[in-house]
């Protein structure tokens, strides 16, 4: 078997299911088996979601410079899939604030979910983020990459901006202690200044040496 046949038929069956940890430990606690939600069940599935969010974000940022580094090349076959799960957290995440915190499944509370998208400056920007990878979900098949053609790029490099706004949202979210959106931040900042470094250095490459 060679390495494209072990990634399509071992290795993203087997990604496929560690991604999906997080969602089943989240029903485990729900219903008891594997723990509890603690004393508010709400805001730890909101916090739960919205990290692994964030943390599917960085890992698929992480691809191209670990790619880059390593030379393993079939490692960008899992960008994508790690990219669709970023959202999928993210969108968890916000289901869980719209049904169950701003009670949209019990009675017309829309007033409320407007008033916080609105006026607190970081559910705005969380919400923002969300929009970004709502646009890059779907247009993340090969078809769509082939009709929008060299806007496809252009369009997914807003990829930097929701990460930005996601860690931004966090650091804003918590009240007291900051270090858990620092790591963040700081890890953001590895990834995007790599990539700006990356950029630079093959400008100054001959053109000889860039093809």
């Amino acid at each position: 078997m060679n390495t494209l046949s072990l990634v399509r038929f071992v290795a993203k069956p087997i990604v496929l299911l560690v991604c999906m940890i997080p969602l089943l430990h989240a029903a485990g606690d729900v219903y008891g088996i594997t723990g509890t939600l603690g004393a508010n069940p709400i805001e730890n599935l909101q916090d739960r979601f919205g990290n692994w969010g964030l943390r599917f974000m960085l890992i698929a940022l992480a691809v191209t410079p670990l790619r880059k580094l390593t030379g393993w090349n079939w490692l960008t076959r899992f960008r994508r899939m790690l990219g669709l799960f970023a959202f999928f957290y993210v969108l968890l995440h916000f289901v869980v604030w719209l049904v169950l915190d701003r009670g949209i499944a019990f009675g017309p509370a829309w007033d409320y979910v407007f008033e916080d998208l609105f006026e607190r400056p970081f559910i705005t920007i969380g919400f923002a983020a969300l929009l970004i990878l709502l646009a890059l979900t779907a247009t993340s098949t090969a078809a769509m990459r082939r009709r929008l053609g060299r806007s496809w790029q252009k369009l997914h490099n807003w990829v930097y901006v929701a990460a930005v706004l996601g860690v931004w949202h966090y650091w804003w979210q918590v009240k007291l202690d900051a270090s858990e959106p620092a790591i963040y931040a700081t890890i953001l900042g590895v990834l995007l200044g790599y990539r700006v470094w990356a950029r630079k250095t093959a400008a100054r490459a001959p053109t000889s040496q860039r093809t």
